[in-house]
């Protein structure tokens, strides 16, 4: 689990950059938090559940 969410991480920081660089690709940006946001409740919820992460 360790790794879809350095994964996805990754991929957040990826479209973040890519989206404020190129000009009139904002909507990557966008897309970019969402995927690291969602990656963070996904992450919290598994810690959560398992009270102790990479269970």
């Amino acid at each position: 689990m360790l790794s879809l969410f350095l994964f996805l991480l990754l991929v957040a920081v990826v479209l973040g950059i890519i989206g404020v660089a190129a000009s009139g690709l904002t909507i990557l940006l966008v897309i970019g938090i969402v995927v690291f946001v969602a990656d963070l409740a996904f992450a919290g919820a598994r810690l959560r559940r398992s009270g102790r992460y990479g269970r």
